[in-house]
């Protein structure tokens, strides 16, 4: 028999117990790895996404630079630098005789537009997504309908029939035929949609009228939709520019997008035109501000679901 040595036996059988695991350095390696590829991912979408947004302030930082310089010849690149700026353009646009009659205009053309669009959207909403009547389907439908017609086949239509009712250079001539806003309805219904049936249940039993419930349940659980659809309406109206120059027929009835067009007509330096755009912009950007979590809240919860 041969002779086996213990010691020998015993770092065999040792050896062969232990398991094979990777190592700590390779861990290592593999988490950094991981890191490093994160990090210029991130790196990346955030270089992205500052070109974007530089290309896309770009226009509007053009836009106020060379308001603010003097009445000259435009040099490009060199005008775009921020030297040598003064406000005589926005001293001579806001000093003109017509530019404070157009504010108010595009004021009443938008805000009474805005608040008359929410009110009657909301209650066509309403009506459509939780009332049950016959042909509520094919009426819907048929309205949504409006929004596949190109706009400019209605305008000599309704022109006609604006003109023959006394509605040209008057408020209510420029405001009326855009009420009828088929998509601000679709967003309404489709926000309504998801509001839970119990709600209206409950206030039915406790008594509460018809009004009552849109008053004090519709429309205090629609803030973010209505906050959002105000914005749209308000920078649809604001920048309106075909409607009104038709249906304006003197300049005292003109709003901002009509008189500033009409500064490009009349030999005006470059400077004082992009004042008045830069005036004109300025409402809108508040408006947004203003309105920023409701209008997120809006986009994210309404016209995605249903």
């Amino acid at each position: 028999m041969t002779a086996v040595d213990p010691t020998t036996t015993g770092r065999v059988l040792e050896g062969a117990a232990m398991p094979v695991r990777p190592t700590a350095t390779r861990r290592r390696r593999g988490r950094k790895g991981a890191s490093d590829l994160s990090l210029r991912g991130k790196v990346l979408r955030y270089v992205v996404l500052s070109l974007a947004a530089v290309v896309t302030i770009f226009p509007f930082y053009a836009m106020v630079v060379l308001s603010l310089k003097p009445a000259a010849a435009i040099d490009f690149p060199a005008s775009l630098l921020p030297t040598n700026l003064t406000t005589e353009a926005y001293d001579r646009v806001l000093g003109a005789g017509n530019i404070g009659t157009w504010l108010v205009n595009t004021l009443v053309y938008s805000v009474v537009s805005v608040v008359a669009v929410l009110l009657l959207a909301s209650m066509a909403g309403y009506a459509f997504a939780k009332k049950k009547f016959p042909g509520r389907e094919a009426m819907f439908w048929s309205f949504l309908a409006m929004v596949m017609v190109p706009y400019h086949v209605t305008l000599i239509p309704t022109f006609i029939l604006i003109a023959q009712a006394g509605g040209l250079d008057t408020y209510w001539g420029l405001i009326l035929p855009t009420l009828a806003n088929a998509q601000a309805v679709f967003l309404m219904r489709q926000f309504i949609l998801d509001l839970p049936d119990e709600l209206f249940e409950a206030a039915k039993l406790d008594g509460a009228s018809e009004w009552r419930i849109f008053l004090r349940i519709v429309l205090p659980l629609c803030k973010p939709i209505l906050a959002t659809l105000g914005t749209f309406v308000f920078l649809w109206h604001w920048n309106d520019f075909l409607w009104p120059l038709i249906i304006g027929q003197g300049t005292d009835h003109w709003t901002l997008t009509v008189g500033i067009a009409s500064l490009q007509q009349q030999d005006v330096p470059l400077n004082m035109v992009l004042a008045g755009a830069t005036i004109s912009f300025v409402p809108i950007f508040a408006s947004y501000l203003v309105a920023q979590r409701f209008f997120v809240e809006g986009v994210t919860s309404s016209g995605i679901k249903g």
